[in-house]
């Protein structure tokens, strides 16, 4: 039975993956941040649920460790943990594009790199990168986030070429608007911006009261579920996979428009 970690799976995608893969009799290993969130995880029958805050290192080791005390070997790791700091580039905290990256990336790397050895040295693995459509693409008050998913998008392109002599597949996940707490957490992050006195007021009270423009095609976590189980699934997983419409409209956008008019684009969105 394929086994795999998945960090983040407190709620939204990271859940609604392990349900899917447990369903399909994926051997699943869902951690959590919180002690109170590895018990909802144990509730739902998630038996080998675990804490892993990415942004402690020896909690990442113990997993690893408990994971190859049991099965011998780690088939694949899902970087799934992250979320998303809102602002203006120009209101945002330094310390708070710091947190930021101490999570999506930093935490990331982390996890990565204490798996590799593992898998180089079983031979296998597969190692699924969550990054974003803005991964690819930019959009205006999210700065800190497309700057955390742009660095991802360099590692895991830097780590296929390392890796590009081993039976070991780093997999990128460009999804786009997935419904789950994420925005909450998101909107819940202006709190660390002074936006009172922002240019930018008006529209951090739209994200609060939920008058803000959306990215539209919005689509249920499975969307993402069913390819992190095509990728389990096949010897050779490719090296991305676009998630919701709404990542392959601005993915083609990127490639065909110029600079200037996939500003103009994006400004409109």
């Amino acid at each position: 039975m394929t086994n795999i970690v998945i960090t983040g799976c407190s709620t939204g995608i990271g859940l609604a993956t392990s349900h899917y893969l447990k369903n399909r009799y994926i051997d699943i290993y869902p951690t959590a941040r919180t002690e109170e969130e590895v018990e909802m995880l144990q509730g739902l029958g998630f038996e080998h649920a675990m804490l892993l805050d990415v942004r402690k290192p020896e909690q990442i080791a113990e997993v690893i460790e408990t994971v190859l005390a049991r099965d011998g070997r780690i088939d694949a790791w899902f970087n799934n943990a992250g979320y998303g700091q809102m602002g203006a580039v120009e209101d945002v905290p330094t310390e708070a594009l710091r947190e930021q990256f101490e999570t999506n990336v930093f935490g990331l790397h982390e996890c990565t790199r204490q798996i590799v050895p593992v898998m180089r040295k079983q031979g296998y693995g597969k190692i699924i990168q969550h990054s974003s459509v803005l991964g690819i693409t930019a959009l205006p008050f999210r700065g800190a986030y497309n700057a955390s998913k742009y660095a991802i998008e360099g590692l895991t392109d830097t780590l296929r070429l390392e890796l590009a002599d081993t039976e070991i597949y780093p997999v990128l996940l460009n999804t786009g608007p997935i419904t789950s707490k994420f925005r909450d957490t998101a909107i819940k992050s202006l709190d660390n911006l002074d936006t009172e006195h922002s240019l930018f007021k008006d529209k951090y009270e739209a994200s609060r009261n939920g008058t803000a423009k959306r990215v539209p095609f919005n689509e249920g976590p499975e969307s993402v579920a069913r390819v992190v189980y095509e990728i389990l699934s096949i010897d050779r997983p490719k090296p991305r996979y676009y998630i919701t419409k709404a990542t392959y409209l601005l993915g083609n956008a990127k490639r065909i428009l110029s600079t200037g008019w996939l500003d103009k684009f994006l400004l409109k969105v």
